[in-house]
């Protein structure tokens, strides 16, 4: 109980802080670009946003049960952060699934993270992956 507690005020604290930031804004979620608001509905229909903000040309959204998402200004998703539970299947690209199946049969990816042409993901078990834009293995961290 105590962890939750302070995890949960945490959580406060850090969005409070970035909230104070100069170029960022509260938002609703009716704001974000149409494709971002379609994904969300689509496979985080049952949560329920805390939290929706605009830095620039960048838009995150962060859930009361603690998933984050984030997306350009085009709506592309750039981030999925599920903390413990899994991301959602289908937002994963095929080979990327089939290589973390294929690698880690009982891993769950509960982060993923397009950073410029690359992909970056994280599993439930610790370990970290990296792939290239043609979804090769390129990196693996533990």
């Amino acid at each position: 109980m105590k962890k939750i507690i302070g995890l949960m005020l945490t959580f406060v604290l850090t969005m409070c802080m970035s909230i104070m930031a100069d170029n960022l804004k509260v938002i609703t979620f009716n704001q974000l670009p149409m494709q971002a608001q379609t994904v969300l509905k689509q496979h985080f229909a049952d949560k329920v946003p805390a939290v929706v903000t605009m830095e620039g040309k960048e838009y995150k959204v962060v859930y009361q049960s603690g998933e984050k998402a984030e997306f350009n200004k085009k709506g592309e998703w750039t981030e999925f952060d599920c903390n413990l539970s899994p991301v959602p299947t289908a937002l994963i690209p095929e080979q990327i699934r089939a290589m973390v199946q294929q690698t880690f049969s009982t891993a769950t990816i509960i982060k993923i993270e397009r950073v410029r042409k690359n992909y970056e993901v994280k599993l439930n078990n610790g370990m970290e992956m990296k792939f290239n834009k043609r979804f090769k293995m390129i990196e693996l961290d533990d």
